[in-house]
């Protein structure tokens, strides 16, 4: 698997090409804004029609992110299910995916604004998590230093060749690390707007996810 190789406040880390983040050093796997069961919710309520196999699409990703990397330690930073209450709506057979991908792991779901109560399913539930300097938390906060967040989902566009290029991207500064959304069908946020253009800041990288993850400097306007 290609791999873009980085440290952060000393911590050895890892971008993947499907936007989840890994720690060897701490046998951790990071995603963050899963959206677990958004074709689900969206349909229930007359929305947009989407494929009813986002959940599948996205839990297929983390198994072979799993696989790939061995880890056995997960931490979902938030938004892992659409609304509060969707896993327990979820499909049987996903339901039961995600226990087979709990089982021998240590896994925790920090709280997301999509879902800031505990859910039925397993694993330690908390609103942020400290592991060595690094504070792993939903969303982004003023100050804060050695952070690794999402919520936002950040992409970047380039102008490429006369083509306009759009990717999901990490955005990593001094102090603050923000992961893309991991979950199929989640829009984004450009990183040169704001919040994502005040939040960074200079020097920051846009990590692009793709077959070959790639880092640049943040575009900006």
């Amino acid at each position: 698997m290609n791999t873009y190789a980085f440290r952060f406040h000393d911590a050895p880390l890892c971008a993947l090409p499907s936007g989840a983040l890994h720690w060897p050093g701490e046998n951790l796997l990071v995603v963050s804004d899963l959206h677990l069961g958004k074709a689900a919710r969206l349909s229930a309520v007359g929305g947009a029609a989407l494929p009813p196999y986002e959940t599948r699409e996205t839990l297929q990703r983390l198994v072979a992110d799993l696989d790939a990397t061995g880890a056995r330690r997960v931490v979902c930073l938030g938004d892992s299910f659409d609304t509060h209450d969707i896993a327990e709506a979820l499909p049987e057979d996903d339901r039961l995916r995600i226990a087979r991908l709990q089982a021998g792991r240590d896994w925790t779901w920090i709280e997301g604004n999509h879902d800031p109560g505990p859910v039925s399913l397993g694993g330690a539930h908390r609103a942020e998590l400290r592991i060595g300097r690094l504070l792993l938390r939903h969303i982004a906060e003023s100050g804060a230093t050695g952070e690794v967040s999402g919520h936002y989902h950040p992409k970047a566009r380039l102008a490429l060749r006369g083509r306009v290029l759009s990717r999901r991207c990490f955005l990593v500064d001094a102090d603050r690390l923000i992961l893309p959304a991991y979950g199929a069908y989640t829009g984004g946020l450009t990183c040169d707007r704001d919040p994502l253009a005040s939040l960074m800041g200079p020097g920051a990288l846009a990590i692009l996810t793709g077959p070959t993850p790639c880092a640049l400097p943040m575009p900006r306007r």
